[in-house]
């Protein structure tokens, strides 16, 4: 059996910058992967199947099409006489919340298959599956710090990395990324003006759908030891990036405490270090 980590991709800024003429939305973020995230395993074998377990399984039992089996797919459509097998998927991080989950799955996937098929990640069928699976599972290939461009698929070269503490928090909102970009008001092949600073540019539209994430952003910048907190993707997870491991976790029981004191203990508080350039 083998076995692989998707982890929690971060989009430490998000600027959007226009938007093409087939209505894509033209990005260019900064990306790091924090330490925790889903679990992959593989046994491969004849024919494919998956089965699901974990905190947030649920909500993908009813797939009929999930992320890890396109990918298994797609890779089986690029490399002949693909051996595929039993995917197992242990759901640790929260659906649709802006942290590249189902990416990372996809993208783990991959690198399953592709160490099952005797093939090293950088062969280039590897990354023409994650083209065709989505504009986030490019980055999610090799999980470390860079820059990405365009639709997604621009990658600029991989970063040297640090780690340093975070605090991952997810209100439990769901916020569908079509009405969060929707509100931006960008027509097709428009431009977008450079407002400068590193920002999310989804964070006020994300804010305004569901006002909990700006309470999440207000309580993690208060917190002492903070240095940056915005929300990654479309939303609702938010980041807090702190200045040492004891801060970190001093926040992570405030924010519980808080969380439980408001009657929503559906917060998901997740202390962790995410990998930035250095």
């Amino acid at each position: 059996m083998l076995s692989e980590t998707a982890p929690a991709k971060i989009n430490l800024f998000l600027h959007v910058l226009g938007r093409r003429e087939d209505g894509y939305h033209l990005l260019e973020s900064l990306v790091g992967f924090a330490d925790l995230g889903d679990q992959l395993t593989l046994t491969p074998g004849q024919g494919l199947s998956l089965a699901i377990e974990g905190e947030f399984a649920e909500g993908l039992r009813d797939e009929a099409d999930n992320l890890v089996l396109r990918a298994a797919r797609a890779f089986a459509a690029h490399v002949p006489h693909t051996r595929l097998g039993h995917f197992r998927l242990t759901k640790n991080l929260p659906l649709a919340s802006g942290i590249g989950g189902g990416s990372s799955d996809a993208a783990a996937a991959l690198r399953l298959l592709a160490r099952a098929n005797g093939l090293t990640v950088d062969d280039p069928r590897i990354m023409a599956c994650a083209r065709v699976l989505g504009a986030d599972v490019p980055v999610c290939l090799d999980p470390v710090p860079r820059l990405m461009r365009g639709i997604g698929h621009e990658l600029g070269p991989a970063l040297r990395a640090t780690m340093r503490p975070a605090l991952l928090v997810n209100p439990g909102a769901m916020v569908p990324t079509g009405p969060v970009f929707a509100a931006l008001g960008l027509e097709p092949g428009e431009r977008r003006r450079d407002t400068g600073g590193e920002r999310n540019d989804l964070q006020p539209a994300a804010v305004a759908l569901a006002p909990v994430i700006g309470m999440v952003l207000e309580k993690l910048a208060a917190q002492p030891g903070v240095e940056v907190s915005r929300m990654s993707g479309s939303g609702a997870t938010c980041f807090a990036l702190f200045d040492a491991v004891a801060t970190r976790d001093a926040a992570a029981r405030a924010l519980a405490s808080d969380a439980c004191a408001m009657k929503t203990p559906r917060w998901w508080i997740a202390p962790c270090r995410i990998n930035l350039p250095a």
